[in-house]
Order: structure tokens, then C-alpha cells, then sequence
């Protein structure tokens, strides 16, 4: 029975890889990298909007951020949340800045919880980052917004659909390739890292990984990350929701957008041919401008 040791020897190292494996997994998963903004490039050459720091503490008493920009001309009622994507900050947004100000709308752009110059020690996937939002949009309400739009990428976009069924905040929402299931969005992601597994490998690690990060934030922080489902917010919020995803999209595939758009009549669906992710807005600029400012406008 001598092969029984290294037998077991074998099992018991492979478990304990998993299980380191699935640590780093969920570790990485929970926190992100920050990345702190550097503000002062939020006001790009040859634009005049004015901008100014703005700060609210969370239902959490977690600090958050946010550059509030402003067009020249005064008066202005209406207003748009913007909000970005995972390991980013309000940066990413900034291109879009002349998009909205040259027509009229004031502009708030946060940092999410766990994020640049924002507070929090973990990423929640919309879970506390819904609230969030609708805190952005009754702060942007006392600055004299009356009709609120929301455009978001990414996380920002799922944080966006699942905000608009807690509280009917936003007038309409932008949403660019979200993900429509968390744990399905995680189990592609793992799957993505473990190409050269054959799939019968690939399929189940992918799944124990996705479990094991869901009960480690259970346990460890009392955050239950199966309750998130833009896919099932999408379904009983009022709100009219354009969703725009790539073609090319690998990181996040446009299936995500199709599955949301059927949930909802209310919602319209642009796929993009030639873009990736969070990336119509480079490719068909002009498109991408007038289909975003026309769905404000007429919603």
C-alpha cells in the first residue's frame, strides 16, 4: 500500500493550491488596487466648464467623492451622474465632460467606494454601491438638479440599473457593458485566467472559486454578494435604460446586454460592431454622442 501515501500526499497538496488559490481569488476580488485620481485633468484644454470637490459620507459612514463640474452658463437644471468602472477613478470619465457640458448639463463624477480618493475597504458590485449613487443623486438634487441622468461603464453601469430599482432617482440611464449576473460575470472571468485547462476543469474551478469568494465575504465582512443581480433589478425598475456594449467586448461579452434587454421593454439595446469593452464612445464617436444625448433628451 505504499502508493497510498504519495497518493494522498498528492489530494492534500492539491487542496491546499485550491485553497490557496481561492484566497488570492477572493482577496483580489474585495479589494482593488486604487488608483488616486489626479484632479486637475478633469478640466481638459480648451473647455471652460468649472469644477470644485465635493464630499458626502455613505449610509456606511464611509467618506466619498466626487468632482462636480459645471458649465459657464448658469441656470442649468439638468444633470448627469457619471459613473466608472472597477480599478478605475473619476478620470476615466473625463472624456466625456465636453460631450454634456457644451449641452447645457452639470456634471457630477465620484470616485467609487474602494476607489481613488473615496473611502471603503471593499468593492461590493452595486450591493453598497447602489445606495451610493442615490445618495450622489439627492446630494446633486439640493444643488438645484432637477431631472438627473445617469451614464455608467462597466461596474458603473451595473451599479446604475441596480440604484434605479431601490429609488426612481434618474430620468434615464446609459448603461455601457454591464454584467447582467455577478456570478456568472466571476465565473467567466476565472475561466478567462485559466485558459489551457480543458473545460471540464475550467467549468467547476471556475464555480468553486466564485462560491468560495461569495461565502469568504459572508463570513469575513457580512456582505452577501449573491444578492446582486442587475439582471433582476433590470426587470422591475421604471426607468428607461439604453444599453450600449462592444461587439468585440471579451471581458465582459455583449450576451450580458442582450439578457438585460430582454428583461425590460423599456429598455433599447446598441450593439457596437468593432468596439471592446467600454469603448463605443472611440470608435463611433459621432454615433455614440447623438444616440446618448437623443435618449436623454426624449426620455
Amino acid at each position: 500500500m505504499r502508493w497510498v501515501r504519495p497518493g494522498v500526499s498528492a489530494v492534500a497538496a492539491s487542496v491546499l493550491c485550491l485553497g490557496a488559490a481561492c484566497e488570492v481569488f477572493c482577496q483580489s476580488t474585495l479589494h482593488i488596487p486604487r488608483r488616486i485620481p489626479s484632479v486637475p485633468i478633469l478640466s481638459l484644454p480648451g473647455e471652460d466648464p468649472t469644477w470644485r470637490t465635493v464630499m458626502i459620507p455613505a449610509r456606511d459612514h464611509a467618506h466619498l467623492e466626487a468632482s462636480w463640474v459645471t458649465p459657464r452658463e448658469p441656470g442649468s437644471t439638468k444633470c448627469v451622474l457619471m459613473v466608472h468602472g472597477i480599478g478605475f477613478n473619476r478620470s476615466a470619465m473625463k472624456n466625456f465632460i465636453p460631450l454634456f457640458t457644451s449641452h447645457g448639463y452639470k456634471i457630477l463624477i465620484p470616485d467609487d467606494r474602494s476607489h481613488g480618493n473615496s473611502g471603503g475597504d471593499l468593492v461590493t458590485y452595486g450591493l453598497l454601491e447602489k445606495y451610493d449613487a442615490i445618495d450622489w443623486a439627492h446630494w446633486m438634487r439640493s444643488e438645484g438638479c432637477q431631472t438627473i441622468y445617469g451614464l455608467g461603464q462597466s461596474l458603473g453601469a451595473a451599479i446604475l440599473i441596480q440604484a434605479s430599482a431601490v429609488e426612481p432617482v434618474f430620468r434615464a440611464i446609459v448603461a455601457e457593458c454591464p454584467y447582467s449576473d455577478l456570478r456568472a460575470a466571476g465565473e467567466y472571468r476565472v475561466q478567462q485566467m485559466a485558459l489551457g485547462l480543458p473545460e471540464w476543469v475550467a467549468s467547476p474551478l471556475s464555480k468553486v472559486m466564485v462560491e468560495s469568494a461569495f461565502e469568504y465575504a459572508r463570513v469575513r465582512f457580512g456582505v452577501d454578494l449573491r444578492q446582486v443581480s442587475p439582471l433582476a433589478d433590470i426587470a422591475r425598475t421604471q426607468t428607461p435604460i439604453l444599453l450600449i456594449h462592444g461587439l468585440e467586448d471579451t471581458r465582459m461579452p455583449y450576451s450580458n446586454s442582450e439578457l438585460l434587454a430582454k428583461a425590460n421593454g423599456r429598455t433599447e439595446l446598441w450593439l457596437v460592431p468593432g468596439a471592446r469593452h467600454v469603448n463605443a464612445s472611440a470608435t463611433h464617436p459621432v454615433e455614440f454622442n447623438r444616440r446618448v444625448l437623443d435618449w436623454f433628451s426624449r426620455s
